[in-house]
């Protein structure tokens, strides 16, 4: 099973937010999902960007691969892969 860290759209049209969750690949984008790990809002200025870094380190040493805007998001919050 190929565990993937991705975005959840959320909120309202031309108004999203998102959170990080940890998905199965074949699952849809909006679907199933395994643990939310955060939050990001791009709404805000600046954008708000919250992840539980324990949670994410320990899916990333199980081998989920992030996309690659959250690989940015990782980044951004100081969790290297």
């Amino acid at each position: 099973m190929a565990v993937k860290m991705r975005l959840k759209r959320m909120g309202k049209k031309k108004a999203p937010y998102y959170r990080v969750v940890v998905a199965d690949s074949r699952s849809p984008r909006d679907g199933r999902f395994i643990e939310e790990i955060g939050l990001y809002d791009p709404n805000t200025e600046p954008s708000t960007v919250k992840i539980d870094a324990d949670a994410a380190k320990k899916w990333l040493q199980s081998g989920a691969q992030p996309t690659e805007t959250v690989g940015k998001l990782l980044k951004q919050a100081g969790i290297e892969k």
